[in-house]
């Protein structure tokens, strides 16, 4: 599975983009998903620099997540910006990450990152409850790179 195209099916990215709009159907949280084959940096690091690439930071609320793969490097990263970070318990995205690499152990990339949205989605939820006001900042499209 070294390449992108491969990770998932056009029906998995179909299924994690309706997961994306269930779970901020209650929140004014945005959650996106980025994959891209690989990267010589650090993938916190990389996962930051596209956070900002897809003008995460800019959401009203400061209230994004972002779940960034490198395929090819079998690694992942769960990124929040600080409306999220300063209230979530300081285990969350540790937490979230092990529901996720349970699924992905079996082979179940799709539902790890299902999962992993559902549970940043509830997270989002309990903090930043969906106004009636509430735009959608943000595409729920796979993005990659």
């Amino acid at each position: 599975m070294s390449k992108v195209e491969d990770f998932l099916s056009k029906k998995e990215e179909q299924e994690i983009v309706e997961a994306i709009g269930m779970a901020e159907n209650n929140t004014s949280g945005e959650i996106r998903v980025h994959i891209e084959q690989t990267t010589s940096k650090v993938h916190f690091d990389r996962a930051l620099e596209v956070f900002h690439e897809l003008k995460m930071d800019e959401t009203q609320l400061k209230n994004g997540v972002l779940f960034y793969f490198a395929v090819a490097d079998k690694n992942f990263v769960i990124c929040g910006d600080k409306g999220i970070n300063d209230l979530v318990s300081s285990d969350f995205w540790d937490s979230t990450r092990n529901i996720m690499v349970t699924q992905f152990k079996s082979g179940n990339f799709k539902q790890g990152i299902v999962d992993g949205i559902l549970s940043a989605g509830e997270q989002l939820k309990k903090y930043f409850p969906r106004l009636a006001e509430d735009t959608n900042e943000l595409s729920n499209e796979i993005s990659k790179g």
